[in-house]
């Protein structure tokens, strides 16, 4: 098979980059080794597909940690108001919630990839559904891609989409990497981010599946004693530590992850102050006189949480609450505000939402996501050294540097 550009991977990047670039009237072929395109973007949002975060241009690039400054040129080209626009055009529109998250109206994951794969269908792009084996390069410059199936494809130009690391079973197996790296390319080891912790601490455990909404979480570098993320939201707690939106977030700020160096804090009770809380357990405290500790906190807490915290705070399960001290009170009070956990590292990489690491940005020209060592060959999305926190901002980057790509292909 003959095409003026392959696209390796038919995720969002890919078929960003494939609608752009078979719109420029280029012969454009996708290669997809799932059957179905777009995998990862199917299980986005819990389903629901967090498309992209409506905020301003440094908000954007403030909210991708690693090489933020590396997306300016690529933002700047394609924005969240013009994936918005593109997928209303497509014939799904959307609205925006907490935080800026931009969601389908319609709330299905699925109606976002058939709008994707429609861009790219309807301007031309083929797709072959076999995974690339190999890249073909001859004197310096892009010749074939060779296919699990047997298909060649030869080609002008090549854009690497593969994804990352994270999430194997949607395709995202690191093949990337090995193509960059037989072209030349530095990369720089892929870790994982956005993923669920593991902590030291056994009363973790003890609340396996517990989901709470609404607490405040900060994570402490103990190193520097200097706290390096700070926010509200869900969380859960499992059998081997804690995971949930906002914790995958809190994931994104630990960098150089080493057993023990941050610590988690969980704020229980976030629109209490400390003594405004006590009050309020002095309360129920006085409409339980009679009651021992243990059968006194149902109002307060969750039903599973209440012995984790009774173990904590030190005080007898059994003792009367009307014989409660105003230290041991505090004491409660303390834990509740601030109930700590060792974090011993991250959960593996195939548990990772996303990955940080990939194909080194100082390789690739930002205006156009080519290959500063190879010409016409260009990379798009989570392959590249780019990672953001959640809220749309990952989608952000693949759809943003995938319509660049596929801009700028062959140009």
């Amino acid at each position: 098979m003959n095409a003026d550009v392959a696209i390796i991977g038919g995720g969002a990047a890919g078929l960003i980059c494939a609608g752009f670039a078979a719109g420029r009237g280029l012969d454009t072929v996708i290669i997809e080794r799932n059957s179905r395109m777009a995998r990862k973007v199917m299980i986005t949002g819990k389903g629901r597909c967090n498309v992209t975060n409506m905020c301003d241009l440094q908000q954007l690039i403030k909210s991708v940690p690693q090489n933020g400054r590396f997306l300016y040129s690529a933002f700047s080209a394609f924005s969240p108001y013009d994936i918005v626009d593109l997928l209303d055009q497509m014939g799904v529109p959307t609205k925006v919630e907490r935080g800026n998250r931009v969601f389908p109206v319609s709330d299905k994951a699925v109606d976002v990839v058939d709008a994707l794969v429609k861009f790219a269908t309807q301007n031309g792009a083929k797709t072959v559904f076999s995974a690339a084996t190999d890249i073909e390069i001859k004197d310096g410059e892009i010749s074939s891609v060779i296919c699990e199936n047997g298909e060649v494809v030869d080609c002008k130009a090549v854009v690497i989409a593969t994804g990352g690391l994270s999430y194997p079973k949607t395709g995202s197996t690191g093949d990337g990497y090995v193509f960059a790296k037989k072209a030349g390319h530095s990369i720089v080891p892929a870790v994982p981010s956005l993923v669920p912790v593991n902590v030291h601490e056994g009363y973790a455990a003890r609340m396996q599946g517990l989901s709470l909404k609404n607490v405040a979480v900060k994570v402490i570098d103990n190193l520097s004693g200097k706290a390096v993320y700070d926010d509200f939201g869900e969380m859960m707690f499992t059998h081997f530590g804690l995971t949930g939106p906002v914790i995958l977030s809190a994931s994104a700020h630990m960098r150089n992850m080493q057993p023990e160096k941050y610590s988690v804090h969980i704020d229980l009770k976030p629109a209490l102050d400390i003594d405004t809380l006590d009050a309020r357990i002095l309360r129920d405290f006085g409409e339980a006189a009679n009651k021992i500790f243990a059968n006194s906190l149902d109002k307060l807490l969750p039903k599973k949480m209440i012995p984790v915290i009774i173990s904590l705070s030190g005080i007898e399960p059994t003792v009367k609450v009307n014989q409660i001290t105003k230290e041991q009170r505090r004491k409660l009070c303390q834990i509740i505000k601030d109930l700590p956990f060792t974090v011993t590292g991250f959960r593996p990489i195939d548990e990772a939402i996303i990955t940080s690491g990939g194909v080194s940005t100082a390789e690739i020209n930002p205006k156009t996501m080519q290959s500063k060592l190879v010409p016409n060959l260009y990379f798009a999305g989570e392959v590249i050294d780019v990672d953001a926190y959640t809220g749309g901002f990952n989608l952000q980057i693949a759809f943003s540097t995938g319509c660049v790509a596929g801009k700028s292909v062959l140009q």
